[in-house]
Formats: structure tokens, C-alpha cells, sequence
């Protein structure tokens, strides 16, 4: 593989930008790889462990003459950030994101960036319950969809140049307008983070079942809810916050079908669960056909047993 960017910027080392370094590294698409955190503990880390080249004590100096600057900072920190390295940016620089809300991204983002940028914000779908610099790694985005959401006059070099090195490290590419993603998002991800964080509360403040209970009687259902409702919760405060509309829309549907079965439950109406199961069961398989999980008994984990 041939470098797509000279010098790439990526300011903030946790799970996707060290997944980032991995998978550069991997496919060979950057001459140099430069690092930003505000921690120095996490900036030794992204040393040691390889996955950036340099790293620096400032935003500023990290995307200083960088071909490519991806923000991978929590939603709510990228207006600071853009305010930091715009000085800095060098002419003719793309400048991206990660963060899983668009529209108030652009919003923030998009007036504080000089014109002599292109500016394409990006979401990778994929990630794990893991967060810092040690998390990370090349695989992470293999046959995952990363989605460009290009705004304001068209950048058509630029945005295929970002396309083809989203696809170096794994992904499949898609463009989208920024409000349909945020949308499509709240269904796919957010709104199902919401509902299991909820879930793991509940649990919690039931009085009537334990702790221990929770934590030793926990069939695969729950679990899962733990799993995701572990995720960085500063990541997620901002997405909602940063996400409300279509968030709120999609709970307001949840809601509704949620209350439709609490009727049939309650009249024991089983012709009506069964056909609505059948009908959600079809959207699993779907998702497999899809090549976006595994058919594996147990989610594919490894389940210790007797030999």
C-alpha cells in the first residue's frame, strides 16, 4: 500500500486513534504519525506502544504542517480543540472527526477552521466497551462502515483521498447527509446505549433482587446491557446532549411500541408476541448477512469448560 497522507494528526489516544495508529501502521498510508493528550501519562503510552511516531505537549504543535488532522476527543471538547490548532493548520489540510453526532460537530466545528481547509466529518461504526491507548488495535475497523458526512462546497479530491484511507484501514465507506446519519445513529446506537444503561439502573435500584444476584444470575440478555452500558460515559453524555432531536424522537417510538407489548402481555395476547418477534428476529439475520457479526454460539465468547 502507498502513503495516502504525508503526516497525520491524531489529537486525542484513546481507543479509535490508537485503533487508527494500529491499523496505519498496518496498511502503511502515513509517512509519520504525531500524537496529542492532555495526559503525559497517555502520551508515554502512545510512545511505548508504537502507535504514533511523535507525539507533543500541545494540539497546536501536533498538527503543524500534518496532511491529515482527525479530532478523536469527546463530542463536547471539539469546538476547544478547533479553536487551538486552527492557527496551525496548514494550507490545503483535510481536517476530520470521529465523534457519532454530525450536525452538532459541523455546527461547532465548522466556522472556527480557516478556508483554506477541507473540512470532512467522519464517523467509523466500531468500536468496544475498552477506552485509552492500550485498547486499541488494527483490526478494529475490518468490514466496519466508516460514514463521511462532507459539508458545505464540494471537495471531491479531498473527500476520495479520506475515502480511500478510510478503506486502507479496513472500512467500508459510505457518504451521508449529516442530519440522516444522526438519525440513522439514534436508532442503531444510541437510543439501544440509552436503553441499557436504564436497564443496568433498574437492576440496581430494584431492592428487591441483590447485588449478587444481579452479578451471579446474569443470563446472556443482561449481560450484554452491561457490556455496552460500560462504555465511556463522558463520550456518551455528549452524544445525547449533542444528539437530542433524533434522540428523542426514536425514544418517543421506543416508547409507544414498548407500551403496544406491555398490552398484549397483559391480555396474553401470544399471537401478536409471536408474530412481533418473528418480524424483529428477521433484522438479526439480516445484520449476519451483512457480515456485521458472528453466527458463534454465546456471541463468540470464550466460555471456559470441562475437558
Amino acid at each position: 500500500m502507498s502513503i495516502i497522507y504525508e503526516k497525520v494528526a491524531l489529537i486525542g489516544l484513546g481507543l479509535i486513534a490508537s485503533s487508527m495508529g494500529h491499523a496505519m501502521k498496518r496498511a502503511g498510508v502515513a509517512g509519520e504519525i504525531i500524537g496529542y493528550a492532555r495526559s503525559k501519562e497517555t502520551r508515554d503510552i502512545a510512545l511505548e506502544i508504537g502507535f504514533c511516531d511523535r507525539v507533543e505537549d500541545s494540539a497546536a504543535k501536533a498538527v503543524f504542517d500534518a496532511d491529515l488532522v482527525v479530532l478523536c476527543v469527546p463530542v463536547g471538547a471539539m469546538a476547544d480543540v478547533a479553536l487551538e490548532i486552527a492557527p496551525n493548520l496548514k494550507s490545503g489540510a483535510t481536517v476530520s472527526d470521529v465523534g457519532s453526532v454530525k450536525e452538532a460537530v459541523i455546527a461547532a466545528i465548522e466556522p472556527i477552521l480557516p478556508d483554506n481547509v477541507s473540512f470532512i466529518p467522519a464517523h467509523p461504526l466500531a468500536g468496544t466497551e475498552q477506552s485509552g491507548p492500550r485498547s486499541g488495535f488494527a483490526e478494529l475497523f475490518d468490514n466496519r462502515w466508516c460514514i463521511l458526512t462532507p459539508v458545505g462546497a464540494p471537495h471531491v479530491q479531498e473527500v476520495s483521498q479520506l475515502q480511500s484511507y478510510w478503506r486502507a484501514l479496513g472500512a467500508n465507506v459510505e457518504t451521508m447527509d449529516p442530519a440522516h446519519h444522526d438519525l440513522v445513529l439514534a436508532v442503531t446506537s444510541h437510543v439501544p446505549h440509552l436503553i441499557a444503561y436504564t436497564m443496568v439502573g433498574v437492576a440496581d435500584d430494584l431492592g428487591r433482587v441483590t447485588d449478587e444476584e444481579v452479578v451471579q444470575y446474569s443470563a446472556a440478555g443482561f449481560r450484554d446491557f452491561t457490556r455496552i452500558a460500560a462504555s465511556d460515559p463522558t463520550m456518551w453524555r455528549d452524544v445525547f446532549l449533542n444528539n437530542k432531536e433524533a434522540t428523542l424522537e426514536i425514544l418517543g417510538r421506543f416508547t409507544e411500541e414498548l407500551f403496544d407489548l406491555q398490552r398484549a402481555i397483559r391480555r396474553g395476547d401470544g399471537v401478536q408476541l409471536h408474530d412481533y418477534f418473528t418480524r424483529t428476529r428477521a433484522i438479526r439475520r439480516g445484520i449476519l448477512d451483512a457480515g456485521q457479526d458472528m453466527d458463534v454460539p454465546n456471541f463468540g465468547r470464550n466460555v471456559p469448560h470441562d475437558d
